[in-house]
């Protein structure tokens, strides 16, 4: 297969975070992808329960700094990186006081959804393509692990699809079994908008979006869809098969499925 530029975004990586079957394939699969040879990037959301001492978190100055308007407010987007040394993968963080380093991940200290989940996949979203265009780099595949990079597929092929960095690119999403408890509010639909994106594109879909809402909107928007786990949503599932495009079926062992996956989604030349 001829070398790639892959970029993964992903809700959870270990050792940042506790493993989970999602966590782990965040670490897996973009390692497993670079010792083949191709180029990757690997985001992440900086959530409040990584220790940043520990992980060597050290933020990028010159990717920091933007503005990202979210539901009529103003948030600072700041970039920090790590790398994962037994990996040899560089992982950059997507950070912001108001979403991310002042709390935990998609539930808090009561163990209850945040109610602003959907404010935050939005502004996680925005904010790694927004750090994807200043490195200047352009991806051949975008790779979407876990419901907190749902909207990406969406703002791929509306709000940026004239950018040069995201003109060509494919999107492939992962299925996982972990989801959300709660829907992510009424007002998610309007929070989405961002250029070509409107809130009528979103009219198919619940007026309270929920976990399946989210996956049938990255499902909707992407190239291919990767069953992930073994014990994936039934309507999710059911849903990609149903949409005409090329989906892969659950597989343990998963490195050259996935490359030839890729080979499908992206051909050569």
């Amino acid at each position: 297969m001829a070398k790639k530029k892959i970029l993964f975004i992903n809700q959870e990586i270990t050792p940042y975070v506790p493993e989970t079957e999602l966590a782990v394939m965040g670490k897996a699969l973009p390692q497993a992808m670079q010792e083949k040879g191709h180029e990757i990037r690997t985001f992440m959301p900086k959530w409040g329960t990584i220790n940043e001492r520990r992980g060597q978190l050290h933020e990028v100055i010159r990717l920091s700094g933007m503005n990202l308007i979210i539901n009529d407010t103003d948030h600072p987007l700041i970039i920090k990186v790590a790398s994962i040394q037994q990996a040899r993968v560089q992982v950059y963080f997507i950070d912001n006081d108001d979403y991310f380093s002042k709390r935990q991940m998609e539930k808090d200290e009561m163990g209850n959804d945040y109610p602003d989940n959907g404010e935050r996949a939005i502004f996680f979203a925005r904010g790694v393509l927004e750090t994807v265009k200043k490195l200047r780099w352009v991806p051949d595949i975008i790779h979407c692990q876990g419901w907190m990079s749902a909207v990406v597929p969406l703002y791929i092929k509306t709000a940026y699809h004239e950018e040069p960095s995201f003109a060509n690119t494919k999107v492939v999403t992962s299925l996982f079994t972990k989801n959300l408890t709660k829907d992510l509010g009424d007002n998610f639909k309007k929070c989405v908008e961002f250029r070509e994106a409107t809130a009528d594109m979103l009219a198919p879909y619940s007026d309270t979006f929920d976990f399946e809402e989210m996956g049938k909107l990255a499902i909707d928007y992407s190239d291919g869809v990767v069953i992930a786990a073994a014990d994936v949503n039934d309507n999710l599932v059911a849903h990609a098969k149903g949409k005409g495009i090329p989906v892969l079926d659950y597989h343990e062992d998963f490195a050259e499925a996935y490359e030839e996956f890729y080979k499908i989604i992206c051909p050569e030349d």
